[in-house]
């Protein structure tokens, strides 16, 4: 059931009057019956999927905090009579058998996530090599796994790092789980906000509402209007690279940046609304990343959870571990900045190796996350470089020009490297882009090469006037959401917006006889 679909909208339309008439100490129990609709809609396959991850964890957290009572008791009880060395040995007694509970339980879910994720791959490898294709290979990848897989690993990690209790309501982990608007392409979330929320009594408000649907709106407009449009171009461009080349290829680059923006903040945008509609806050996964003056500032920006995710449980816990710091020890003959630099540089390019791998099973995902990855360390490692040109040049880099520049700079650089997001191999990503520097053919794009892509003169004058739309939003907030602004002015002229809103996506948003329903781009991640 897709954001952008008839279903998905007589399904809000149904849960948000139920979800708010029920007695409010059964709501939570009714939008888990509401996920579960969701759920199985998208399939069975993926409906047991889920179900064995809420068990698997569920019952992973539950030992978790039943060892740490039993632990402490034994411990204490210990004290008075046994020696240090013995409790010592008994607390780590005690921690071996919850590493081996986490250890199964990682391996269960994360085995079903790669089955599913890279099951394709890994037949295609072994028919090639051995003649033999493994069962599973064909599976088709369930909605919102990955997203709901990080989160409920999240909360089981931060069971087992006794950050947080084990929820001992089953239905309750499953709720936070199955949540139904987070399962189209997130954000990654964290238990002890949106899983407490999801359970808490809310009553209707109807500024909230009116909130929620100004938010819903404009994420149906950026994904209709410009998204959906763009995203035609896009696809002729890349299914006949050996055609499109040179010059096309930055006509691409720029069509695709602007798509999967507009396709994956839509998204986020209708998530986010639908929870605050429901009484839920659900985290930010943006904050103007095109207005970012480097990579890294940039993944500060893009996809926040996340990067949040990995560094919360894989970069910091990995760059401080006993291997770490025994490689960074024996490194110390190397000199103190080499020796420092080690465990971070090593951690930072498995967590870039994994986020590309996160994307997608193709090798371009993997060389992309890595090329993203070496690109922050460069910039590391230039830092005094940096420093130096600014206090040569200070008057320049203050300046709204300097500043400007290195926006670009960023935007064209991502854009750059998300060529590998669009072709099947790594040989013709390069092939296409290193075709910009020995194919100027500017003079066959405009004579009617972009029309060939799908899209009419009134397409791309759509699209662009949405791009600038976009463009001008994101400056002006930047003194304070829109939204609240609007609201503040009233319910007349707030539902005014919301009108006009929902007329410009009526008139000129791609849907209806002969459109595909496009899935959201990260869906596929």
């Amino acid at each position: 059931m897709l954001f952008a679909s008839w279903a998905f909208l007589l399904f809000l339309a149904v849960l948000v009057p139920v979800y708010f008439l029920v007695p409010k100490r059964i709501q939570w129990t009714v939008l888990l019956a509401f996920n579960a609709v969701f759920v199985v809609y998208a399939g069975w396959i993926g409906a047991i999927f889920m179900a064995v991850t809420v068990a698997t964890v569920y019952g992973a957290t539950r030992l978790f905090d039943a060892s740490f009572t039993r632990q402490k008791e034994t411990l204490a009880a210990m004290k008075a009579t046994h020696t240090k060395e013995e409790r010592k040995r008994a607390r780590l007694g005690f921690e071996k058998r919850r590493r081996l509970v986490l250890i199964l339980t990682l391996l269960v879910n994360f085995g079903i996530l790669f089955a599913l994720k890279y099951g394709a791959l890994i037949g295609r490898l072994s028919a090639g090599l051995f003649g033999v294709e493994p069962f599973g290979q064909n599976l088709a990848l369930t909605m919102g796994i990955s997203f709901y897989t990080f989160s409920t690993v999240g909360y089981l990690l931060d069971v087992y790092r006794e950050s947080i209790p084990a929820e001992r309501n089953p239905l309750k982990l499953a709720l936070f789980t199955s949540f139904f608007p987070l399962l189209v392409q997130g954000p990654i979330t964290r238990f002890e906000t949106v899983g407490k929320a999801l359970t808490e009594a809310h009553a209707f408000d109807g500024k909230r509402f009116l909130s929620a649907s100004l938010r819903i709106a404009w994420g149906y407009w950026k994904k209709l209007i410009v998204a959906d449009r763009l995203l035609v171009a896009v696809k002729a461009l890349c299914a006949r690279p050996n055609v499109y080349r040179g010059d096309f290829v930055l006509v691409e680059m720029l069509l695709y940046a602007a798509c999967l923006y507009a396709d994956f903040t839509g998204g986020i945008d209708i998530t986010i609304g639908v929870g605050e509609m429901l009484g839920v806050t659900v985290e930010e996964n943006f904050f103007r990343p095109y207005f970012s003056k480097s990579i890294a500032e940039y993944w500060r920006r893009w996809h926040i959870t996340l990067g949040e995710w990995f560094k919360r449980y894989v970069y910091y816990p990995l760059s401080v571990s006993k291997p770490m710091r025994s490689l960074s020890k024996s490194t110390r003959r190397f000199g103190a900045g080499v020796s420092r630099r080690v465990p971070v540089y090593l951690a930072t390019v498995l967590v870039w190796a994994l986020t590309g791998i996160w994307h997608g099973s193709n090798l371009t995902f993997l060389v992309w996350g890595l090329l993203n990855g070496v690109v922050i360390l460069l910039s590391e490692e230039l830092k005094p470089l940096y420093a130096r040109f600014h206090a040569r040049f200070p008057r320049l880099t203050e300046s709204a020009f300097y500043r400007g520049f290195t926006v670009i700079r960023t935007v064209l650089l991502l854009s750059s490297l998300r060529i590998l997001d669009c072709y099947p191999t790594v040989g013709e990503a390069f092939s296409s882009f290193f075709s910009m520097f020995t194919t100027w053919n500017w003079g066959a794009v405009f004579r009617g090469g972009i029309q060939s892509l799908g899209l009419s003169y009134a397409d791309y004058a759509i699209a662009f006037v949405g791009v600038i739309a976009m463009f001008t939003l994101s400056m002006v907030q930047r003194k304070g959401a829109i939204r609240t602004r609007i609201l503040k002015r009233g319910t007349v002229f707030s539902v005014c917006a919301l009108l006009v809103l929902i007329g410009t996506i009526l008139i000129f948003g791609r849907y209806g006889f002969g459109f595909d329903a496009s899935q959201f781009i990260y869906n596929r991640f």
